[in-house]
């Protein structure tokens, strides 16, 4: 992906007719697939500046793929009478260094860290065993594995870093999956069973917390039902996938 900034300088008796304009102008650029979010901000220092921030998915999908397609015309219409008004335009690539602050709560803290997710699974491997679709699936595992699925959940919720520290990262888990040849059924009751164990073990249930959850749960165990069918063969080398608040890995999905 590329970022494009462009600094605005417009008058303050024009600043809700510009506003106006980027709004109307937001339909069609939202609308191009080559665009993946934008941001009109304004510098409350100074207020004739304005930044537009949109990220696109490639330089040439900006500059080829939306300017020749069919929802620029429209964008344009609207920002035509602003174009003299921009001091900088220019396209910028993301280096290594960023993160995020401690405003909010990790989802891992907001479970109620290590603790609270080992009890999450020690209280849902021992129903697993109990019943007749998933114990063929868990009938042999390790005494220990209810502690490594924890470990996993506190990493992918942006904990510790131990499963990878301690077990090897993404690939060790996808590899625990290879040939299992999981069903539908099996995957479903499994995001069933786990579900009646968080409300058994007291997980928040506040709606964004579950709804964060739940996401992960539903595309972790796709995931992995993808990955254990007979002749798959998934990539073993991916990072480790971090979920938080609305937030998911980048993801292409295969046709």
């Amino acid at each position: 992906m590329i970022v494009e900034y462009i600094r605005y300088r417009i008058d303050r008796a024009r600043a809700e007719e510009f506003e106006a304009a980027y709004a109307r102008a937001a339909v069609p650029l939202a609308a191009a697939p080559q665009c993946v979010d934008y941001e009109l901000s304004r510098c409350v220092d100074e207020p004739e500046c304005y930044i537009l921030r949109i990220r696109w998915t490639s330089a040439g999908d900006h500059s080829q793929g939306f300017r020749s397609g069919e929802h620029f015309p429209a964008f344009f219409a609207e920002i035509k009478p602003y174009v003299q008004q921009i001091e900088e335009m220019r396209h910028y690539e993301a280096t290594p260094v960023h993160g995020k602050g401690s405003s909010v709560p990790t989802m891992y803290d907001w479970a109620g860290g290590a603790d609270a997710l080992q009890r999450l699974t020690e209280v849902f491997y021992t129903t697993v065993l109990k019943d007749d679709l998933l114990r063929p699936l868990f009938e042999h595992m390790a005494p220990d594995h209810p502690k490594w699925v924890a470990t996993w959940l506190g990493e992918v919720f942006r904990g510790p870093e131990r499963y990878s520290r301690e077990r090897g990262g993404y690939h060790h888990m996808v590899r625990r999956h290879l040939g299992k040849a999981i069903t539908e059924a099996q995957r479903r009751r499994w995001v069933s069973l786990l579900m009646d164990a968080a409300d058994d073990v007291g997980l928040p249930a506040d709606p964004e917390f579950r709804a964060a959850f739940a996401s992960y749960i539903e595309w972790g165990t796709r995931i992995a039902l993808a990955n254990s069918q007979p002749g798959a063969s998934p990539p073993l080398e991916a990072p480790m996938p971090h979920w938080s608040w609305g937030e998911a890995p980048p993801y292409t999905p295969t046709k």
